[in-house]
Formats: structure tokens, sequence, C-alpha cells
């Protein structure tokens, strides 16, 4: 039977946001794994990122097969390129740093707490949703949505600085038996930033699939 670019470009689009889901369930978990310092949840994290690996690496042999079979054209190629290939590989880096997060609050949770954590599941909220309005834009085509991912970051930024700051000044500096809980927090608070990061490139990528224009290092271009 013939195949159909349009079908196709549908389980495409299916299979990459059926990983969407399992990555943004795989933030939520970590997060509140930390707060609770769940060590088996956070454990089901780190056990669940193989399946989410499974998709990557079939989302991008699909894709490559359709570029392939169709060499397609014009929108149909910068969905190919963005989806199966972008939004694909920012997905899974997003999730490996999710398994960071998960394995430094299984060893977190061997330890007395080192504090009241606020300002990191702040950050982890905020990973939440830009990953989540990123995904949303890209199934939306909601350029406006994307544009608000992108601008957002800074904000995380000076959070992210703001926490680790803390961190170093009050319990690593005044105090350095502290060091072996403050570090993980630290990582973890890199971690959460850099998702963030990842958020913000889906974003830049789904203005690239709709209008054909590069935001990534030109702001500017944002307006235009």
């Amino acid at each position: 039977m013939e195949r159909h670019l349009d079908d196709e470009l549908k389980k495409l689009n299916q299979d990459l946001l059926t990983m969407a889901t399992l990555t943004e369930e795989a933030i939520h978990k970590a997060i509140e794994a930390l707060k609770n310092l769940n060590k088996d949840m956070a454990r089901d994290v780190i056990i669940g990122d193989e399946k989410i690996d499974e998709y990557e690496i079939t989302i991008e042999e699909f894709a490559i097969e359709l570029l392939a079979l169709f060499q397609p054209m014009a929108i149909d190629l910068r969905f190919i390129t963005t989806a199966g290939m972008r939004i694909n590989s920012e997905l899974e880096m997003i999730a490996d740093l999710v398994v960071n997060i998960a394995q430094r609050t299984v060893q977190l949770s061997d330890m007395p707490q080192l504090k009241a954590l606020v300002n990191i599941p702040k950050l982890g909220d905020n990973a939440k949703w830009m990953v989540k309005s990123a995904i949303d834009a890209f199934v939306n085509r909601d350029e406006e949505l994307a544009k608000k991912v992108i601008l957002s970051d800074s904000a995380v930024n000076e959070l992210r600085t703001i926490i680790i700051h803390d961190l170093i000044n009050n319990h690593i500096v005044k105090d350095g038996t502290e060091a072996t809980r403050a570090i993980p927090l630290i990582l973890i608070a890199r971690d959460l930033e850099r998702i963030c990061d990842h958020a913000v490139a889906i974003a830049q990528d789904v203005i690239y699939m709709l209008r054909a224009k590069m935001v990534k290092h030109h702001p500017e271009r944002l307006n235009s």
C-alpha cells in the first residue's frame, strides 16, 4: 500500500507528543521526589528514562526515513527536521537532566535535610511550566506562547543565581561540614536551569518551524 506523507507526519507528531508527555511526567515526579526526599519515587524516574531514550532513537530514525522517502519541501521539511531531530533531541537531554536530579535526590535522602526547600521547588515549577508551554506552542503552532517561554529565561537565571549564592555563602562558606548536602542542591539548581534552557531551545525551534526564522542568539528578531 502506498504510504502518504500526511499520515506519516501525524504518526511522527503523535510519537513526539508521547515522548513529551513522558518527559513532563518525569520532571513532575523528580521534583515531588526531591520535595519529599522520596527515594523510591526518584528511582522510578531513573528507571523510566529508558523508555524516553527508546522514543528518542525511534523518532529520529523515523524522521530520517521520511526525509529519504518523501524528500519533503518547505513547511513539511521544517516540521520533520524540527520535530523529529531538534525537539526530539532537546526532550531527551531534558530527560537526562531529570535523571541527574533523581540521582541526587537518592543521595540526599540518606542525609539529614539541610534546609526547607523553597526556591528550588519554585525553580522546578518554572521548569515544568517552560517545558509544557514550549510543547503546547509546538502542538498549537502558537508563536506568541513560544516567545513567552524564551523571554521567561532571564527570571529563571536570576532565581538559579539566588539559590546557588545562598547555598554557597550560608551553607558551605559558613560551615564546611554542610558541603556534602549543599553541593547536590547546587547541582540540582543547575540542572533545573539547564532544563529551562532546553525548553527555550524548543520554543526557538517552534518559531523556526512556523516562520523559517532563526531567533537563537538573536532575541531582537522576536519582534520582527
